[in-house]
């Protein structure tokens, strides 16, 4: 089987979950759609390099995880609006009990939210999490204190996940 068959392969079957991971890691379908694309691109220049010596999936998240970071350089001050998608893309989204913690998890900085992320979703010891982020140990456990006491206040009182106050 040659490499380009071989990535193929890869893509049919984890497409779907690398673009489940870039909504967790963005809040949002269109910059997934876009960390997918591009995490995918770049996985396909460095392909047969990546499917010898690591795990292709792994290397995928972590260069979303840096796309993402780098998104925050270029995009400091700007927040995107965005619609519901239709229907049929619904999968993506957390289900109704779930939806006051993922707009919480939204409403986090992104350095918080991609800590969080890394630490949660992808199951990363804080020495991980610092070199896929490029920063400190201590810049880690910092933003996922700060993360998590963010999250109980907005889960425990729904008019702050929001940015409404009484």
């Amino acid at each position: 089987m040659d490499d380009d068959s071989r990535f193929a392969e890869f893509i049919a079957e984890r497409a779907d979950a690398l673009l489940r991971y870039g909504y967790v890691l963005s809040g949002n379908p269109h910059d997934a759609a876009d960390l997918t694309q591009e995490a995918l691109i770049r996985l396909h220049r460095a392909w047969p390099r990546v499917r010898r010596k690591h795990d292709p999936e792994s290397y995928t998240r972590m260069i979303m995880a840096r796309l993402h970071i780098s998104t925050w350089r270029r995009r400091r001050r700007e927040r995107l609006a965005w619609d519901v998608p239709e229907r049929s893309r619904l999968d993506l989204l957390p289900s109704d009990s779930e939806q006051g913690l993922w707009q919480a998890l939204e409403g986090l900085p992104r350095k918080q939210r991609a800590v969080l992320v890394l630490r949660y979703y992808e199951d990363l010891a804080d020495a991980e999490i610092a070199e896929v982020l490029g920063i400190s140990r201590g810049t880690v456990r910092s933003h996922a204190s700060l993360g998590l006491s963010k999250l109980r206040s907005a889960v425990s009182d729904p008019a702050t996940a929001h940015g409404r106050t009484s």
